[in-house]
């Protein structure tokens, strides 16, 4: 332990950066965070028997450069290969989906029909959609900006990419819109701190997330943040 934590946390303090952009992982304000990555941060540092400092930001390309600059020992994000050069990730603690937001008239119907020619997505810059899509789409277009719901209706784009929480919440709020339901990614949320870390270090992190996850420590944290709908990982 002593050497996990002399490796994971060397000023003394845990520092973990926190993506508010992402409503089903992190609520609240960077003065009071809140939700099951700010949970599990708390328990990482309560383990490891040191003070933690929580590093919030708007978005998960922030959050990453924050890990990757050394701003932060832990990070909580999904698991891409674009990350996965410079990230130890553990198995998924977490898995939401992806979906696209179209206008109610459009005639694309399903995932396949938005990978055409002539069919503009906006995403959220850096997030992992934005990485996912980027490498997997065709023939669409990707537009990206701060918020992929907000591209979509300043540009007319013809279709929105986002988690299906706030995609729905949008389009239950605006009905000239409606989802694609099927989803055209699963986001597996992961812990992840530098490659540069111990092999022990990043062992234990990944041991203690599949504890998390057995014990319902995760089950109780998204039901308490009010995320019900979001999907514990199985067991890794």
């Amino acid at each position: 332990m002593t050497s996990v934590r002399a490796d994971l946390a060397p000023s003394g303090v845990l520092r973990a950066s926190i993506n508010l952009g992402n409503p089903v992982l992190a609520q609240g304000t960077p003065e009071e965070p809140a939700g099951v990555t700010v949970d599990i941060a708390r328990e990482i540092a309560r383990r490891l028997e040191v003070p933690l400092e929580l590093v919030c930001f708007d978005a998960a390309r922030k959050s990453f450069e924050a890990l990757t600059t050394g701003q932060a020992d832990i990070c909580f994000l999904a698991i891409e290969p674009a990350r996965a050069g410079e990230v130890a990730f553990t198995a998924p603690y977490v898995i939401i989906e992806g979906v696209f937001a179209v206008r109610r008239e459009s005639d694309l119907a399903g995932v396949a029909d938005v990978d055409r020619a002539g069919v503009r997505v906006g995403v959220k810059r850096g997030s992992a959609y934005d990485l996912y899509l980027t490498r997997t789409l065709q023939h669409a277009t990707i537009v990206r900006g701060d918020e992929g719901v907000d591209i979509f209706l300043a540009e007319g784009l013809e279709a929105a990419a986002g988690i299906r929480q706030p995609i729905t919440q949008f389009v239950a709020e605006n009905p000239e819109y409606r989802v694609i339901d099927e989803r055209f990614m699963e986001i597996r949320q992961a812990v992840g701190t530098t490659k540069t870390r111990h092999s022990d270090t990043v062992a234990y992190l990944h041991t203690l997330v599949e504890d998390l996850k057995a014990t319902g420590f995760i089950a109780d944290s998204l039901l308490r943040s009010n995320q019900p709908d979001a999907a514990v990982a199985p067991p890794a």
